[in-house]
């Protein structure tokens, strides 16, 4: 309680007597599942039966009763004998890396509180770096799962979009793609942890199973480090050193410094921005009516009233451009990337963990940005391809703040990444040897 009051990372918190008689019953009764009796707390993005989803306190729910009906994946997961909590915060609609909303405040960062912890799934990742939750789910579109695992020390897998049959896909009746452009994922302190947590949320073993990382038997695996996309993504001082220097940890990976971008950085830009916002307008729209949507528009932050009007306004032809930018991509990937190498690598974010009071950076190594979003830009190579991504710690810089890594595979090659990121986190126990001390 101590620990998340300071630091504000569950909300929703169900009646403390209530849970304890649960967890109680849980001790008696036949064991249900590898979670029984663990308590686990949802994203506020994602529905539990009884508990308020407020998508972050989002005007569109304010009159919106409990759900009568889990997600399947939280299903799954309270099938699996885990006991929920609460939720877990994330900014208002989940937009934006940064965990704050006027209902339920700002999430700290566990390593230094007077910053982010990133976002959207800021209030997953502090609860389980802060040991509240030994593990907990979060979803990705443009980092939200990897912005902050690598801010707070910890790993997360975005697991190839489309392998979970969840509610996100209601807008994708504007998305040119043939995936959905954002998944739920897990989030834990080991790798061990979010291969067992991902396979429970999905449910179905011939989609994903975590004895799958014992049936691979390469021992050696090639990977591209791709930097700043040869100079085109800013970043504030020592992350790529810190993050190029950390791959020196992974034994038995031949690492590539790739000097040339595999394709042209702004076309990858204005592809995603269009796509998106195509996305989230349509998703609004189908979740909550147009009438409703134009309704609050004067209430919603000025973000999301932007990416609305953004994506109302994208013609067919706007959207069927942005459509061949990312296939061309997807192709390149598959028969000049991972045709080469098992996985590619990135930072996981562009700055460090920034003043909490902060909406966004304004800037990063002087250079303006011109989006609510743009200096989460490194995460878009691997969300317009749809590519399963998981985020490890890369260390902590001079100023004493974590980063993490990410490491992406081929789409459906989940198991392969998870691999090599277990080989990474058996070579270096970041989370384990470097705690935060609040």
């Amino acid at each position: 309680d101590e620990v998340n009051t300071r630091l504000n990372a569950i909300i929703l918190l169900g009646d403390r007597n209530a849970l304890l008689e649960e967890a109680s019953k849980a001790d008696k009764n036949k064991r249900k599942g590898w979670l029984h009796g663990i308590p686990i707390a949802v994203k506020d993005t994602s529905n539990v039966e009884g508990i308020l989803t407020t998508m972050g306190g989002s005007p569109f729910t304010k009159d919106a009763p409990p759900p009568l009906r889990s997600d399947p994946f939280v299903q799954r997961l309270i099938d699996a004998g885990a006991i929920v909590i609460g939720k877990t915060n994330t900014p208002e609609s989940a937009l934006g890396s940064h965990t704050f909303n006027r209902e339920w405040g700002t999430t700290l960062n566990p390593y230094n509180a007077s910053l982010s912890s990133g976002g959207s799934s800021g209030g997953a990742a502090v609860a389980v770096a802060s040991r509240i939750l030994a593990v907990a789910d979060g979803s990705d579109m443009m980092g939200s799962l990897r912005n902050p695992s690598g801010w707070n020390n910890i790993y997360s897998i975005r697991p190839t979009a489309g392998i979970l049959d969840e509610r996100e896909n209601i807008g994708l009746n504007r998305n040119p793609l043939d995936y959905p452009i954002s998944t739920v994922g897990p989030i834990g302190r080991t790798v061990e942890d979010i291969a067992q947590y991902l396979e429970t949320m999905v449910g179905d073993k011939k989609k994903f199973s975590v004895s799958d990382l014992s049936k691979i038997s390469q021992k050696s695996f090639r990977v591209a480090w791709l930097g700043d996309w040869n100079g085109y993504y800013p970043f504030e001082d020592g992350i790529l050193t810190l993050c190029r220097s950390a791959l020196g940890e992974m034994d038995k990976i031949i690492i590539d410094d790739i000097q040339d971008a595999y394709f042209d950085g702004k076309k990858l830009w204005e592809s995603w921005k269009a796509i998106r916002s195509a996305v989230l307008s349509s998703t609004m729209v189908g979740m909550y009516g147009l009438e409703s949507v134009r309704d609050l528009k004067s209430t919603i932050r000025p973000e999301l009233k932007w990416e609305i009007e953004k994506g109302m306004a994208l013609c067919d032809k706007q959207l069927k451009e942005a459509q061949q930018s990312a296939e061309k991509w997807s192709k390149i990937l598959e028969t000049s990337v991972f045709s080469e190498y098992d996985a590619i690598l990135m930072p996981s974010a562009q700055t460090w963990p920034f003043p909490a009071e902060w909406e966004y950076p304004k800037a990063i190594a002087g250079i303006d940005m011109d989006t609510y979003h743009r200096w989460m830009e490194i995460t878009v190579p691997v969300s317009l391809a749809g590519l399963p991504c998981v985020t490890v710690p890369a260390g902590f810089g001079d100023n004493g703040l974590p980063m993490g890594i990410q490491i992406a595979g081929r789409r459906h090659d989940d198991i392969r990444i998870l691999k090599i990121a277990q080989m990474y986190h058996k070579a270096t126990f970041w989370p384990k040897k470097h705690p935060p001390h609040s």
